[in-house]
C-alpha cells in the first residue's frame, strides 16, 4: 500500500459531523494508506454513522477525558476493539469545549473556566499519556488543533486562554516526549463554520476578519485544507520538527490591521 501514512495507525479524536476537521482527517489518512480508529464522547451511535461515511469500516471507542478511568483504560480498549491494533503510530487531538460562561472574560467563573482548560487544554496531555503503551518503543506523532492565541480574539475570551494553555502544553509534551521518538505539533486553522462554531457567541464577528485580511483567501467551509496539514505532521516528513505550530488560515496570522 502506498501514501504518506502507509502502515500506519492512527488515533483520531474530535470526529461529530462530517463537516469536521477531524472527519477529514481520518478520511485523508485513509486515503493516504493509515488504518483509523475513532474516539467519541456521548452519542456513540450518532458518531458510528458519521464514521460509515468514510472510505473505509473504522472503530468506534468511547473516550471522555474528563474521566480517568476511561483513560487509564484506552490503550486495553482500543486494542480490544480494533483487531491487531496493538500499537499506534499517531495521535489526533481534536477536542474542545466551553460552556457559555467561558465565552464572557470579565463574568467568567472559575467552574466554567476550570472546565474549558481541563477539556481544551490538559485533555492534549490526558490523551498523550493515555496513548503511550501503544506508541512506547516506536515513537509517533502527536498533533492537535489550535486557533491562534498569540492575539486577544472578539467574544473567544476564555476559550483564547485555553488556546494558550493547548499551545504551551503541546510544547512541554514535546520536551518530555522527544526522547522516546514522540513529536508533538499543532495545526493553527482558521475558522470553519462546523458544529463547534454555533456554540461561540458572535462567530460570525469573528469568522468576518478571514474574509479581509487572509492574502490566500479562506473558505469557512472547507475542512480540506486544516486536515492536509494534521495528515502531513503524522506522517515521516516531518521527522525532526516537534513543539511547532503549523498556520493553515489563509495567512492572516502574519497580517497587520
Amino acid at each position: 500500500m502506498s501514501g504518506l501514512l502507509a502502515g500506519k495507525r492512527i488515533l483520531v479524536t474530535g470526529v461529530v459531523t462530517e463537516a469536521s476537521i477531524a472527519f477529514h482527517v481520518a478520511r485523508l489518512a485513509q486515503q493516504e494508506g493509515a488504518e483509523v480508529v475513532l474516539t467519541g464522547f456521548g452519542r456513540l451511535s450518532l458518531i458510528e454513522r458519521i464514521a460509515a461515511r468514510l472510505p473505509k469500516p473504522v472503530p468506534v471507542v468511547e473516550l471522555d477525558v474528563t474521566d480517568q478511568t476511561q483513560l487509564d483504560t484506552l490503550a486495553e480498549r482500543i486494542s480490544a476493539s480494533a483487531d491487531g491494533f496493538d500499537r499506534l503510530d499517531g495521535v489526533v487531538h481534536s477536542i474542545a469545549y466551553g460552556p457559555q460562561g467561558a465565552f464572557s472574560f470579565l463574568d467568567g467563573d472559575w467552574a466554567d473556566v476550570s472546565t474549558a482548560l481541563q477539556v481544551s487544554a490538559y485533555s492534549l496531555k490526558s490523551l498523550t499519556t493515555a496513548c503511550l503503551p501503544l506508541m512506547e518503543g516506536r515513537g509517533g506523532s502527536v498533533v492537535g488543533l489550535t486557533f491562534d492565541a498569540t492575539v486577544a480574539w472578539p467574544r473567544y475570551d476564555w476559550m483564547g486562554v485555553a488556546k494558550a494553555a493547548l499551545e504551551s502544553t503541546s510544547r512541554y509534551l514535546a520536551r518530555d516526549l522527544g526522547g522516546r521518538g514522540i513529536r508533538c505539533n499543532l495545526i493553527a486553522a482558521g475558522p470553519l463554520r462546523s458544529m463547534a462554531a454555533k456554540s461561540i457567541p458572535g462567530f460570525g464577528e469573528l469568522a468576518e476578519v478571514w474574509q479581509h485580511r487572509a492574502p490566500i483567501g479562506w473558505d469557512l467551509v472547507d475542512p480540506d485544507p486544516a486536515a492536509r496539514g494534521v495528515v502531513a505532521l503524522l506522517s515521516d516528513f516531518f521527522p525532526r520538527t516537534t513543539g511547532e505550530i503549523v498556520h493553515v488560515d489563509g495567512g492572516v496570522h502574519m497580517t497587520g490591521a
